[in-house]
């Protein structure tokens, strides 16, 4: 890595901060360090605002290279960062933004080798993971849980974004989505879905269903959805490590859909123990099952 250039100051460059927090708090953020795994849809915009907050730690995981389908959501994906590693041009974006800034990067991803590592020291974890990496979204979520890690996932849904905030002594997340290791890789995607979208206000804005199939890991995206999921964790973030304002840890799930201009605040009483939540469980996997047989007969 280039020597940081001696013109940056970290003080006048996040002094816009000032007001929202103060210098003190400002300090609070710079010498914080968060860890997101996963630097695609969601995981590279959360970096980058992250780093323009004043946050001056990060330990950051993925595997992946950017490629062309990601051109209309991901942060750092452009015609010069095809086929380059998602860490390393997120890294050098983050570094951009602040050269003081002090980043681990992990380029093969989060992995069951990596994972103390990876959340040594760590204020809060950021959940930037894809949808269907389900395997180590369970792993690091119940490894934040046992020692007492924040967790946060926001999901760009559709026009707009869903927030889930995991507090250490509070409900688990194997509890709120009531994953079991025996269930089918459909179902667990189905019962994360239903726990960060309970209202489903987003499917206000759907205007082809052709394009949804889950079970073959296919869905829609927007560049809305990811901005406004980063803005939300960044500030949910905040009020984690300067332990101010209002937290609703689950089972409450908050979504956001800018195109309808809803707001909802659900509260899935027991988790996925409540009785509603399971009957919306039993009709989704009924329109999950129609979207597929329309997918494959296009």
């Amino acid at each position: 890595m280039q020597k940081a250039p001696t013109t940056f100051d970290y003080s006048h460059a996040f002094s816009r901060n000032l007001g929202f927090v103060t210098p003190m708090e400002q300090e609070i953020l710079r010498n914080s360090k968060i860890a997101i795994a996963g630097m695609g849809g969601v995981g590279g915009s959360h970096l980058q605002t992250l780093a323009r907050l004043g946050v001056g730690n990060f330990n950051i995981a993925d595997f992946d290279v950017f490629e062309l389908h990601n051109f209309n959501r991901q942060a750092g994906a452009t015609i010069h960062t095809l086929n380059k590693p998602k860490v390393q041009v997120l890294e050098e974006s983050a570094l951009s933004i602040n050269p003081h800034a002090r980043i681990k990067t992990y380029p093969e991803g989060l992995t069951d080798a990596n994972m103390e590592e990876f959340f040594q020291g760590v204020n809060v974890y950021v959940d930037g993971l894809d949808l269907y990496a389900m395997d180590f979204r369970e792993k690091a979520l119940a490894y934040c849980y046992k020692r007492g890690i924040p967790a946060i996932t926001v999901a760009p849904v559709g026009m707009g974004a869903a927030l889930l905030h995991f507090t250490p002594g509070k409900m688990s997340a194997q509890q709120y989505f009531g994953i079991q290791a025996s269930q089918p890789f459909e179902e667990k995607i189905m019962r994360v879905v239903l726990g960060l979208t309970p209202s489903f206000a987003h499917l206000r804005s759907v205007v082809d269903r052709t394009y949804f199939d889950p079970m073959n890991k296919r869905a829609p995206s927007t560049p809305m959805g990811c901005m406004l999921a980063s803005g939300f964790a960044v500030a949910e973030v905040l009020k984690v490590i300067l332990n101010r304002g209002k937290i609703r840890s689950v089972p409450w799930s908050l979504h956001f859909d800018a195109y309808s201009e809803v707001f909802k605040k659900s509260y899935t009483i027991w988790g996925a123990r409540n009785p509603l939540f399971k009957f919306k469980l039993s009709i989704f996997k009924k329109l999950l099952q129609e979207a597929h047989k329309r997918s494959t007969k296009t």
